[in-house]
């Protein structure tokens, strides 16, 4: 069984994520696997009603590509488990965006997990955008990975989990000598 990290902890995986065949076709319903799916959110959208009939909230989870829009799940957010957002390639930092917008505009309160190219590189940066879940790429060391939390003892900008700096001074939770 495949591994995540969750919580910053090394969990199993039991969620399979369905991708589009090569030429684009999203599989049917009825080819789906056994157990919890992570679905494309375009058979979502076209299935929703049959995924929804032939399995629990608990085991439907939707991920969006970099070029989704995060709007188009919000009615959705009680019918699913979690949502993933793809991060095709190293290079492409949209999923930050969507990952900050469900959870900030949103409020999206449920699992967020980053699926594709996610290396520990990203982590740190992905966990300010609201995400608590990640699947590294398979030839990635999940020990190394979870070190990149632990990288950084101030961040100077707000995030989607901390005020900016400045106000955390006004807060007394810092002070001015620490930074």
């Amino acid at each position: 069984m495949a591994s995540i990290i969750k919580n910053r902890a090394i969990v199993n995986d039991d969620w399979t994520v369905v991708r589009p065949a090569e030429d684009g076709a999203l599989p049917a319903v009825n080819e789906l696997p056994a157990g919890k799916v992570l679905v494309p959110l375009a058979l979502w959208q076209a299935e929703r009603e049959t995924l929804a009939a032939s399995r629990s909230a608990a085991e439907i989870g939707v991920w969006l590509a970099p070029d989704s829009e995060p709007a188009d799940i919000v009615a959705d957010f009680d019918k699913i488990a979690l949502i993933a957002v793809d991060f095709p390639v190293f290079r492409d930092g949209r999923g930050y965006s969507i990952g900050r917008l469900l959870r900030e505009r949103y409020g999206y309160k449920g699992e967020l997990r980053a699926i594709g190219d996610v290396l520990r590189d990203q982590i740190t940066f992905m966990f300010r955008c609201g995400f608590d879940a990640y699947a590294l790429r398979a030839d990635k060391d999940f020990n190394d990975a979870l070190k990149a939390f632990d990288e950084f003892s101030f961040n100077y900008q707000g995030a989607v989990n901390s005020s900016p700096l400045f106000r955390r001074r006004e807060a007394g939770e810092l002070q001015k000598a620490s930074a």
